[in-house]
Order: structure tokens, then C-alpha cells, then sequence
């Protein structure tokens, strides 16, 4: 599937054109599809129970929180470090069926999931977890221990392969499979090399002019499509090659990269207004009844309905 997908439809006809892609290569690896993951009764009472965890809230956050960096205000020192800790993961055993290595098991999840996290507005929360988790596991298994990282695309709209992070020194160059650098010879999920291509002319889009636009909406179901069709999606096709394919983009090392943009501008938009940090529309019946929360209905008891049952 092509981020291009549904573009037309949710944002018009004149965004969409603008967003036009190339057609899909017809001789590229072919995701396998996906099966539903059943339990027994007996297999879900034997599953451990820190299997089923909770995440408490970090005490102190506010006042003393972790800092993510500019890839550009990141020491030499850093940059190394992070990519050795994703060159780790990949040295390490999975832990996830369908999966060859510890790196790998983020691009099979992201494969599983991808039916019910993109295209709807559990896409920006959802993937916000998803590269916290990444950079959690680069902590506690690969030994990382440096400030994460962003990448403002916007100082390199048009001309990513132009950045030294796309370079032999840390994420490999932007052409054809990748074949330098650390992550050379890396393979995608499903089979195949990671790949490249570079489009200067979709990198163009992750612009400010882009981003201020996308920012500039005032609820959240208009600021996720905007932003999901928008930059996201040009960022994952003007990398191209594997980042275009949106089930198995983390294959490539550089997805996270991406998507510390994608979560920051997420972040900014929500510093705007307060509220944004606490609720979003998040559950729409396409005019039936209004767009609700997820306070509003998470509770039968409490919020937009009134009902129990009878046992």
C-alpha cells in the first residue's frame, strides 16, 4: 500500500493532485498478508503476567523531562552511538514471530498493526508509542544512553539525500539498496533489500509552508489528516524504495528518523492549545450522531451514554 492511498478522498481534490505519486512497481517484494493470532483458554491463562503491563505515569515529568535533539545539534559522538545501538538490535535474537532479528520484530509489528493505525486517527498516538518503544529498547538492550533524537525535515525539504545523515558515516546513502554504511546489506521484511530512491520532488512537500498549514488546523480529525496525508506521507515516498511501502517502512533505520519529525510537529500542534494534550475526537459515525471523544464513550456510566447490563 502507497501513503497516496485515500488521499484524494479525504483531502480534495486540489491537495490530492498535488500529492500525485509513481505507480507501483509491479516487481517489488509482495507483502505475505496477515493471519489472525488466536489463544486457546488454557494458552491465555499460561501467558506470563508481565506480558500484560501497565505504564505508570513518570514521576516528575514536567519539571525535569528527557530532551530530544536536532539531528543537527547532535554531536559526532551521538549520531555514532545511536546508529551502533540500532546496528545492536540487529545482532540480536527476535522475540517476534516472522521476525530474524530484534530490529526486525518493530517492522513486523508495524506489518501486523498497519490495517488499524493508518488511515484513522489513531495514527499519530499509536506511532508516538511505537518510536517511544523503539528508543526504550535501544536503552535497555543495546545500552544506549544518550539524548534521542529529531529531524526538522524542513531544513531539508527537496534535497534529503543532501544530508549527511544519508551518508556511509551513519544511515547509508539514498540510491538503491542500501550497500554502505552500517545498515549496509539490511534486508526488509517480507524479503528483498531495503532500498532508496530519493524523490526530490516529494522530500519538496515536508515543507514549512506544509507544516504551518497542517498546524494551523484547529481540531484534531482535520490536524491528523492533514498531517497524515501531508508531510508523512511525502516523507515516506520521497525516501522511497522500502519507506514507501507503509507496512514494512521501518524496515529501513531511517523510518525512525521520520517519524521523530512527524511526532515533534504532533507535539507543537498540541502545545498550541492545552487541550489538545488531554482529549482528541477520536471516534466518528460520519454524521449520524457528533464526533465524541474517547472519555466520552470509554465509559458506559460516565460520558456521552447511560446504560450497564443485566449481569
Amino acid at each position: 500500500m502507497w501513503f497516496s492511498v485515500a488521499a484524494r478522498a479525504l483531502l480534495g481534490a486540489s491537495m490530492a493532485t498535488a500529492m500525485a505519486l509513481p505507480a507501483l512497481d509491479p516487481t517489488a517484494p509482495k507483502d505475505p498478508g496477515h493471519t489472525m493470532k488466536l489463544f486457546t483458554l488454557e494458552q491465555m491463562k499460561e501467558e506470563p503476567a508481565n506480558k500484560l503491563f501497565k505504564i505508570n505515569a513518570v514521576s516528575g515529568c514536567s519539571s525535569n523531562p528527557n530532551i530530544r535533539f536536532e539531528w543537527r545539534e547532535y554531536s559526532d559522538s551521538d549520531r555514532h552511538a545511536l546508529v551502533d545501538s540500532i546496528q545492536c538490535l540487529r545482532s540480536r535474537p527476535a522475540r517476534i514471530a516472522g521476525s530474524n532479528n530484534r530490529f526486525e520484530d518493530f517492522a513486523v509489528i508495524h506489518r501486523n498493526f498497519s490495517p488499524q493505525i493508518h488511515n484513522n486517527q489513531k495514527f499519530l498516538l499509536w506511532h508516538r508509542y511505537f518510536l517511544w518503544a523503539f528508543e526504550q529498547i535501544l536503552r535497555e538492550e543495546c545500552g544506549f544512553n544518550r539524548a534521542f533524537v529529531w529531524w526538522d525535515e524542513t531544513k531539508d525539504a527537496g534535497r534529503f539525500s543532501q544530508l549527511d545523515m544519508f551518508s556511509p558515516n551513519f544511515f547509508g546513502t539514498m540510491h538503491g539498496c542500501l550497500n554502505d554504511g552500517k545498515f549496509a546489506g539490511i534486508q526488509q521484511v517480507g524479503g528483498g533489500c531495503v532500498s532508496r530512491e530519493g524523490t526530490a520532488e516529494n522530500t519538496a512537500q515536508c515543507s514549512t509552508d506544509f507544516e504551518n498549514y497542517c498546524r494551523g488546523m484547529g481540531n484534531y480529525p482535520d490536524f491528523e489528516r492533514c498531517w497524515e496525508y501531508g508531510p508523512h506521507g511525502y516523507g515516506h515516498n520521497g525516501i522511497g524504495g522500502t519507506m514507501a511501502y507503509v507496512e514494512i517502512s521501518p524496515s529501513d533505520p531511517a523510518f525512525y528518523m521520520h517519524h521523530s519529525y512527524i511526532d515533534r510537529v504532533y507535539r507543537v500542534w498540541q502545545n498550541a492549545d492545552p487541550a489538545r494534550r488531554t482529549s482528541i475526537s477520536a471516534i466518528s459515525l460520519g454524521g449520524i450522531k457528533p464526533d465524541v471523544k474517547v472519555r466520552d464513550v470509554i465509559d458506559t456510566l460516565d460520558g456521552a451514554m447511560c446504560y450497564r447490563y443485566t449481569y
